[in-house]
């Protein structure tokens, strides 16, 4: 998902030298409402363009789940990682973020775009996270920051990172984030939740899922 605010930071960031005859994986590239692809491959000219997914779709090259990106690519694979709209909605983030920071080569960039507290739930399929700029500061820690903004139109987070040449990567395992879930910040989300939030929880799924056909008719017409 790309909204106009998305857009409008890759606009801004993008140096078409990361890209031009580079590769690039973009993680959770299945288009819903916009995909930043169209711009990069016409006015950037990527020599590779790979998109990953858990499901099929529009622009995804690869049926994959994020957590497995080391084991399919390989570490230092890939000059550029782009990840839009992705983190809120996987459980384990530590692993998705830390198979991210390790296929992306030495020198390589990643760019992330996610949601912060105050977006309201939004399943697609699973809503588990919120990130602040300060959970992203510390998430890239081991990273050059090169941009780090809250999203100016609506709650979110937008980063732009490079990968030094000397990389070690940073233990994560005590670190909290807000979970939408639980209503608070935790480093792990249990299985079992409390009965009310599971409730309230599982009707606002409902309306997500109804809102996900709706724009998935809406964007094939």
């Amino acid at each position: 998902m790309c909204s106009v605010s998305v857009i409008e930071f890759f606009v801004n960031e993008i140096q078409c030298d990361e890209f031009q005859g580079k590769k690039v994986l973009e993680v959770g590239s299945k288009y819903v409402n916009g995909s930043i692809r169209p711009l990069v491959e016409k006015f950037c000219k990527p020599k590779e363009y790979i998109g990953v997914d858990i499901e099929k779709g529009k622009f995804v090259d690869i049926e994959l789940p994020a957590e497995r990106l080391v084991e399919v690519f390989g570490e230092n694979s890939f000059d550029v990682v782009i990840s839009t709209e992705l983190l809120e909605h996987v459980k384990d983030w530590r692993v998705v973020i830390n198979n991210m920071k390790l296929v992306v080569k030495p020198m390589g960039y990643i760019y992330i775009t996610t949601r912060s507290l105050g977006f309201p739930y939004h399943a697609y399929p699973y809503d588990f996270w919120r990130y602040e700029v300060e959970d992203m500061a510390k998430i890239f820690s081991d990273f050059e920051i090169i941009k780090l903004i809250k999203d100016p139109s609506e709650p979110g987070v937008f980063l732009k990172a490079r990968k030094p040449n000397y990389f070690n990567l940073i233990d994560l395992s005590n670190m909290a984030l807000y979970s939408i879930i639980l209503d608070k910040r935790t480093r792990e989300i249990p299985n079992r939740w409390p009965l009310a939030r599971k409730l309230k929880i599982r009707t606002k799924e409902i309306f997500s899922k109804i809102s996900l056909k709706i724009n998935n008719y809406v964007s094939v017409r």
